[in-house]
Parts: structure tokens; C-alpha cells; sequence
């Protein structure tokens, strides 16, 4: 009776994980024509697993205390899971016209969720690299999902390859740590590691796990699959990465760098320091010469990532708070952008030419002014949701007396604003081009949502500052 109690609060993954395995056997023995079927079943099984995440309180651990369920855990599988569910029903029209639904599709990225609810709990070296590795085998099929396009299959190899050197750093880094530490368990490694008995062996191993973390936010200098990934991988698929992944991998990082190493705060903080300082620069300058629009989201994203790495420097409980904060709102910046790129067809072909969108405002006057909200909360304008996301990460980032990198990060914000601001520039000012078709419903839904939300964060901020304050403290 006690282990079937300690199973209730493995319900979400459970949930998942029996769903993948349910809704693979209704694709395999049904007709051909139940791919829409199994998408929105999937899409019911993210909801009900979201359910039974709210439904959980206080903290438990479960497994010798390798898998741990916390209100940040909480917080961060709520926000994954809400990602997924938006991005895989973004991606039912784009399907559709590209000759229909495969059932193998929301099974994949049930299972990539399945790895992400992982990660977020990972309290031990052994359950972080189980859950990365879920995650990231069924991330390399869907990158290359479009078998009979040479960019996909490009995409899925490039992203294959780099992940598993990705991989294979992060476990040598994590042998490194388990051999200076003699422990998995994130408390254990947290007890051994003090500042006095600080040896460069483990320095080594935390430089290595975290460099293979790195990769998983595609933090510079680990970034460069990002673009061409994000370029060749069917567009739902680039709107999947962008929202989900990004957010198990920078909670699985907050959590290692927090939980397994706070004494040692002085030799992580260096690295976090470098990676968000190099992140922001690229974001902001690489993305200036762009001509497709999903490359320039891919240098878009690792910009963020840097600014999300701002409050991780801090070191802090109020840095994590606007850590967790940034990914909330990014999370909605970028499934609404994304819900425009996904409607860009003409003559029944995507249309990723960012010059295509010239005119947009006179052609479909509702989606350029919604994208234009959503581009300049992006640049992180004022009142925008996306300007108070960069607040509380550099604030805190003040406060831990962190000054040069908050002037530096405010400094590449305005360089960053330029290429959003030519999007918007171009939709207004510029002549039209031939207009698109009419956008499908749930794209316009999610567009429209993330508007409202990014428009009146600033009338009613409590709720996601008190959720993601409550989230931080429990990790301290």
C-alpha cells in the first residue's frame, strides 16, 4: 500500500508514458487516417498530465531521493506541459496540408515530454541523463520527421551528431563529479563540494556538466545547431523546440547549479557569467543579417537564453524568481510568433522570407498588429510583458552586485530591438506583396491569447511573481 501511494505524485509522468504507449498501439492497429485522432488525444493527455501537476503540494522525493517533485519542479512541468500542448496543436493545419496527420508525430513528442517532466524533477546525476536522453532521442526523429525533405534529414543529422557529443560531455563531466565527490545525489555532491575542500578535478567535472547543459539551451559557445536546426526542421517542429525543450533544459540547469553546488557559487557563477554575456551578444548580432525568418528565431532564442541566464548569475533566490519569470513570458512570446510563421502559406507553400511579410499591415491588418505586439515585447519595450521579463533578471542581478553584466545585458537589448523592429518596419511602411491565406482558427487563437497576455502582464503581474517566488524558495 505505501509504494502505491508514493506512485500518486509520478501521475503526470505516469500519465504521459502510458499515453505515448496507448496512443502508439490506436496508430498501429487503427486505419491510416488516425493521425488527427491520435494528435488530439495527445493533446487531452498533456491536459489531464497538467491537471495532476496543479494538483500536487509540498515537496516530495521519490527513488533514494533521485527524483524529487517541489513547487519549482511544479511550476516549470506546468509551463513544459503547456508548451507542448499549444505547439502540437499549432501543428495540425500545417499536417494537414502537407498531405496529413502521421500518428508517429504527437507520439514522439509525448515521449520528448515524458523526458522533459524528467529532467525538471532530476535530483541525481543518473535521473538527469535518463530524462536528457528521452527527451533527446525523440527531438532527433522529429527533427527529421519530413523524410523526403533534404533539409529535415540535414537538420535531424546535424542535431544528432552534436547532441550526442553534447551528451557525451555532460557524462563525462558527471563521472568527473561522481569520482571527486563519491556521490549521484545532488544534496550528497552538495555536502562534498565546500569551498575548503574545493579540488580542480571537480571544478573539471562541473566545467564539463555544465558545458553539456549549455548545449541543451543552445547557450554560445555551444549554439551551433541552433540556427540550421531551427532553418531545416518542419516549422511546428522549430515551434516545438523553441517552447518546451528550452525550458526543461534551463530548469534542469538552474536546479543542478542551485541544488548541487550552493557553496561553490564563486566557480559556477564565472561560467554562468560567460555563457549569458556571449549569448546576448550573438542574439543581438547575428540575427541582424537574417533572411529567414526562422533562423533569425533561432538566434532570437539564444539571445533570450542569455538574458534568462542573467538571474541564474545572481545566484539568488530572486534570481531564480525572474528566471522562472523570463521563461514564462518567452514562453507565450514565442509560440504566438510562432503561431504567425505557421500560417505564412501562399499558393499552398510556407513562406519563411522575413521580406514577404513587407505590406503585411494592409493585407491582414489583425495578424501584423498582433505580431507587431508580440515583436516589440520581444524587444523588450515598455509596458510589454517582455520588458518586465528583463526587468527582474537584471534587478536581480543589481542587487547580487553584478552591475557590468546588467549594463552590458540592458546595452545588447537595444542592439537586439533593431532586427524586431525592422519586421515591424517592414509590415507598415514597406509595399505589400501578394497577402497569404487565411489564417486557421487555432493558429488565430493562439496568436490572439498570447497578445492579451503579453498587452496586460503589466496590469496584473501578481499571480506568475508569486507562483514563480513560491518556486524559487523551495529550492533554498
Amino acid at each position: 500500500m505505501t509504494e502505491q501511494l508514493n506512485l500518486l505524485p509520478l501521475l503526470p509522468e505516469l500519465t504521459l508514458a502510458v499515453g505515448a504507449m496507448a496512443l502508439l498501439m490506436v496508430g498501429v492497429f487503427g486505419r491510416n487516417d488516425r493521425g488527427e485522432l491520435v494528435l488530439w488525444l495527445s493533446v487531452a493527455v498533456l491536459v489531464l498530465a497538467n491537471i495532476f501537476v496543479t494538483m500536487g503540494e509540498n515537496t516530495v522525493t521519490l527513488f533514494s531521493e533521485s527524483f524529487i517533485i517541489d513547487p519549482f519542479a511544479r511550476m516549470l512541468k506546468t509551463l513544459a506541459l503547456t508548451g507542448a500542448a499549444v505547439a502540437l496543436i499549432m501543428s495540425r493545419d500545417f499536417w494537414r496540408d502537407e498531405g496529413g496527420v502521421q500518428f508517429e508525430y504527437p507520439v514522439l513528442l509525448l515521449l520528448a515530454t515524458t523526458g522533459m517532466m524528467m529532467m525538471i524533477s532530476a535530483n541525481d546525476l543518473i535521473a538527469l541523463y535518463v530524462g536528457l536522453e528521452l527527451q533527446s532521442l525523440a527531438l532527433y526523429v522529429v527533427a527529421a520527421f519530413k523524410r523526403d525533405s533534404t533539409r529535415s534529414s540535414e537538420a535531424g543529422m546535424k542535431y544528432f551528431v552534436l547532441g550526442a557529443l553534447s551528451s557525451g560531455m555532460l557524462l563525462y563531466g558527471a563521472s568527473l563529479v561522481y569520482g571527486f565527490t563519491g556521490s549521484t545525489e545532488f544534496s550528497e555532491i552538495a555536502n562534498a563540494a565546500q569551498p575548503s575542500g574545493t579540488n580542480l578535478g571537480l571544478i573539471f567535472g562541473l566545467v564539463f556538466l555544465l558545458t553539456g547543459l549549455a548545449f541543451k539551451i543552445s547557450a554560445v559557445p555551444f549554439h551551433m545547431w541552433t540556427p540550421d536546426v531551427y532553418e531545416g526542421a518542419p516549422s511546428p517542429v522549430t515551434a516545438f523546440f523553441a517552447a518546451a525543450p528550452k525550458i526543461a533544459a534551463m530548469a534542469l540547469f538552474v536546479r543542478v547549479v542551485i541544488s548541487a553546488f550552493p557553496a561553490i557559487t564563486d566557480q559556477w557563477q564565472q561560467i554562468v557569467i560567460f555563457l549569458s554575456l556571449a549569448s546576448m551578444a550573438l542574439g543581438a548580432f547575428a540575427a541582424i543579417g537574417q533572411h529567414n525568418i526562422k533562423r533569425l528565431m533561432a538566434y532570437s532564442s539564444i539571445g533570450h537564453m542569455g538574458f534568462a541566464l542573467v538571474g541564474l548569475a545572481a545566484g539568488t533566490e530572486q534570481g531564480v524568481q525572474g528566471v522562472i519569470i523570463y521563461l514564462a513570458i518567452y514562453l507565450v512570446m514565442t509560440l504566438g510568433t510562432f503561431a504567425v510563421i505557421l500560417s505564412l502559406r501562399r499558393d499552398g507553400k510556407m513562406v519563411e522570407e522575413i521580406d514577404q511579410l513587407a505590406g503585411l499591415s494592409r493585407t491582414s491588418p489583425l495578424m501584423a498588429l498582433a505580431l507587431a505586439v508580440l515583436l516589440f515585447s520581444l524587444a523588450g519595450i515598455p509596458p510589454l510583458a517582455g520588458f518586465f521579463a528583463k526587468f527582474y533578471v537584471f534587478l536581480a542581478a543589481i542587487e547580487a552586485g553584478l552591475y557590468a553584466l546588467a549594463i552590458i545585458g540592458v546595452l545588447l537589448s537595444v542592439v537586439g530591438a533593431y532586427y524586431y523592429l525592422r519586421i515591424v518596419k517592414l509590415m507598415y511602411f514597406d509595399e505589400p506583396v501578394k497577402g497569404f491565406e487565411p489564417m486557421p482558427r487555432p493558429l488565430a487563437i493562439v496568436l490572439g491569447a498570447a497578445g492579451i497576455l503579453i498587452m496586460f502582464f503589466f496590469v496584473y503581474p501578481l499571480p506568475l511573481v508569486a507562483a514563480a517566488g513560491t518556486a524559487a524558495k523551495s529550492l533554498f
